[in-house]
């Protein structure tokens, strides 16, 4: 099976997360002055874990660490039943608060594209997420910022290899 043929067959309700249940070595690609102009990237690495599927596949919760960075995030994902549509609820262990909630819905062809407003140097600016590249080992997480509300700028990317 391709991979997009494995995009395509994956659910986009309840269980889409489901998929990330495992653990995982990410690749991390980090933009390391968004919004500047700047093309200066970094690399780093993570481990992530998500231990849970709740709610019958329409809810779950992941840990990253990032080793080289000293600090870990947390995930809770969150299926709106109504609304047809995921909320992406982010905190990393530096602040303990959770960011505003991210959200959208997986489309036909596979691939989540997600948004929400983000604090950025002390400034609110669009924020989006696409999940892309789903595989039973490999998926593929990107963020992007834009503060016209037209053009995205690319600035985090993730790639994920599943290794339990």
């Amino acid at each position: 099976m391709t991979d997009s043929a494995a995009s395509l067959a994956r659910p986009t309700g309840p269980g889409a997360f489901d998929f990330l249940i495992g653990t995982w070595h990410v690749t991390n690609r980090r933009l390391r002055e968004p919004l500047s102009g700047s093309g200066d990237w970094e690399e780093f690495p993570a481990t992530a874990n998500c231990r849970s599927t709740l709610f019958d596949g329409g809810a779950n919760l992941d840990e990253i660490v990032f080793p080289t960075k000293d600090f870990s995030g947390l995930t809770l994902r969150l299926y709106d039943t109504e609304r047809d549509e995921w909320s992406l609820n982010w905190v990393n262990s530096l602040t303990g608060r959770m960011s505003p909630s991210i959200v959208g819905r997986f489309g036909p062809n596979g691939i989540g594209e997600f948004h929400g407003e983000e604090i950025h140097q002390g400034a609110s600016v669009r924020c989006r997420f696409i999940w892309s590249g789903i595989t039973a080992d490999s998926a593929r997480w990107e963020q992007a910022f834009s503060t016209t509300g037209g053009g995205w700028e690319t600035n985090w990317i993730m790639d994920f290899r599943r290794t339990a």
